[in-house]
């Protein structure tokens, strides 16, 4: 077996824990199949000989990748508040419902804590707190010293806690999406209703509307008939920092609820269906 073949199958058989590195220090399943497939371009013109461990050194590939792609996004984001204000454009994800369930395994509260810290801090935390890395390894990442790294992720985790606590308005709202899903897929029609604000809306764009049969619905009675018992393929998701709803049968999404809110009771519901609008959309935090 030659020495490519042997790195092609180490590269494979760690693909899923490379992506799972790169989606929590990125947020964002597109971003994370870049930085893995940008690691494998780097991985098979490397000299591999003297790796002995693939694992480790894999992950150092593709956190180096990662580091580069949040200090491009950190200047695109000065740029873009620079000339438009606060309004910041998202690049298309590649699959809803495969970030749906990384959200759900990282914690959707979990992605929006680490949005608020710098790369390197993000970078420090994810590998030590997240993966077990030892500061050791990830000081040549962030060209740091251990002890030095050490720091940025013992600051990373004061301001990850710091932020859960101040946004707590935020994580009561994915709380409520949650546990609006929850009682959907168990038919608990008076939960449904408890969550619903009386006069709550449902907006459908014409695709949705093709797809659900159903026109827009008002009313805190009707919005829970719709969708009691109806949510078994639906999973909570970000969508611009904010909770959302993702329905997917089968691999393939079918629509995206965003969801608006009047105190803690759901207000607004928009399903979008639409490809093109879609295709907008990110489901990660902003």
């Amino acid at each position: 077996m030659t020495e490519e073949n042997l790195t092609a199958e180490a590269f494979e058989a760690h693909r899923a824990h490379l992506r799972a590195v790169a989606y929590r220090m990125l947020g964002s399943l597109s971003e994370a199949e870049d930085a893995v497939q940008e690691a494998w371009i780097k991985v098979s013109r490397a000299d591999t000989a003297g790796v002995e461990n693939p694992a480790g050194w894999l992950t150092t590939v593709v956190s180096r990748v990662c580091l580069d792609l949040l200090r491009s996004r950190k200047a695109r984001r000065e740029d873009a508040l620079d000339a438009q204000g606060t309004e910041v454009r998202l690049r298309p994800s590649v699959d809803p419902e495969a970030e749906a369930q990384l959200a759900d395994s990282v914690g959707l509260a979990m992605l929006v804590v680490l949005d608020a810290l710098s790369p390197v801090e993000r970078l420090a935390f994810v590998l030590h707190d997240m993966f077990a890395v030892p500061f050791a390894e990830i000081a040549p990442i962030v060209e740091r010293s251990p002890e030095t790294t050490q720091r940025l992720a013992s600051r990373a985790r004061r301001r990850v806690h710091g932020k859960s606590s101040v946004d707590g308005d935020r994580l009561r709202r994915f709380q409520a999406v949650d546990a609006f899903l929850q009682a959907s897929r168990d038919g608990e029609f008076g939960m449904l209703l408890s969550l619903l604000d009386p006069n709550v809306t449902m907006r459908l764009d014409d695709a949705a509307r093709l797809l659900s049969a159903r026109s827009a619905l008002t009313g805190a009675t009707a919005v829970a008939e719709a969708f009691n018992g109806q949510a078994a393929l639906a999973r909570p998701v970000l969508i611009d920092g904010e909770p959302g709803i993702v329905f997917a049968p089968r691999g393939k999404v079918i629509m995206l609820f965003t969801v608006r809110f009047e105190g803690d009771r759901i207000a607004e519901i928009h399903a979008v269906a639409d490809a093109s609008a879609l295709s907008a959309i990110e489901l990660t935090v902003a």
